[in-house]
């Protein structure tokens, strides 16, 4: 990508930045095999795996978490 593209992306008005940058991420996700993950964060996942297996009722629910966050 060109400077010149960037910097007319960044002269643009917010929500138009947010959706593009929302587009790139998802294509970034679509092509999540181009990022391979580290052993160190497999095993970190499959250790957090387990462990919500082992107690799924341990934890909070994403609603409970952007609810406390918000009467933050």
């Amino acid at each position: 990508m060109s400077r010149a593209t960037i910097e007319d992306i960044l002269e643009l008005p917010a929500p138009e930045r947010v959706a593009i940058a929302q587009e790139i991420w998802e294509s970034v996700f679509e092509d999540s095999d181009a990022l391979p993950l580290t052993a160190a964060q497999r095993d970190e996942l499959e250790k957090r795996w387990l462990e919500f297996q082992n107690n799924p009722e341990e934890g909070e629910s994403w609603d409970d978490v952007k609810a406390s966050l918000r009467s933050e």
